[in-house]
């Protein structure tokens, strides 16, 4: 004990000074904790640049100098005129059997070729090559099971998927050319004319 001046007794070491309240961890302590925390964001950051790095490698190298040629040869290709397609018609176009990548949204087909590090048969979304994407995109499915060999009129579909199929569809309308329709079974194609075939025919009968 001391007098502090004022009367008053005070304990040795209990001054403000000291700093030594019960409440409050040592310096040592919240140094520590506060490099553990450093070395948490580390680490975490290390995990984030180590998966983009491996995405890079599955889908950016692939591209290779067999891909790189295929995107020449895609560039290359002039527009396509405008026609109706059935499903093997459609399939014909995967970007294997032919250069050019065609793919069908809520019944209107869009020729993709200039997307084809993404379409082409080494991309993400490949499986949709020559195919009807409707239903894999409605339902965030890139698995085959997503794909029917037979027409898909999506009936099945609730409201939240068929306008998730409506936007796709205004996605693909905005960014690639829209080449014409998918027929249904027994539908005859439409005959275009050269004018025809200037307009945007997104009208689905």
């Amino acid at each position: 004990m001391a007098d502090d001046g004022d009367g008053r007794l005070r304990t040795e070491g209990s001054s403000d000074g000291g700093r030594g309240g019960a409440g409050e961890p040592p310096a040592g302590a919240a140094a520590a904790a506060a490099g553990g925390e450093m070395l948490l964001n580390v680490g975490l950051l290390a995990l984030v640049l180590l998966a983009a790095y491996r995405l890079y490698l599955r889908w950016g190298t692939r591209s290779g100098p067999g891909g790189a040629a295929r995107q020449s040869q895609a560039a290359a290709l002039p527009r396509m005129k405008r026609r109706d397609f059935s499903l093997e018609q459609l399939r014909e176009f995967d970007g294997a059997r032919n250069p050019r990548i065609l793919l069908a949204v809520n019944g209107k087909v869009f020729d993709v070729t200039k997307g084809s590090k993404f379409y082409g048969p080494e991309g993400p979304y490949g499986i949709f090559a020559g195919r009807d994407a409707s239903r894999g995109l409605a339902t965030f499915c890139l698995d085959k099971d997503a794909l029917r060999d037979e027409y898909d009129d999506l009936s099945d579909l609730n409201a939240v998927q068929m306008e998730s199929v409506r936007e796709w569809e205004m996605q693909f309308k905005e960014k690639y050319d829209y080449v014409g329709r998918l027929l249904k079974p027994g539908e005859e194609p439409s005959e275009y004319t050269d004018e025809e075939d200037t307009k945007d025919h997104t009208k689905q009968e």
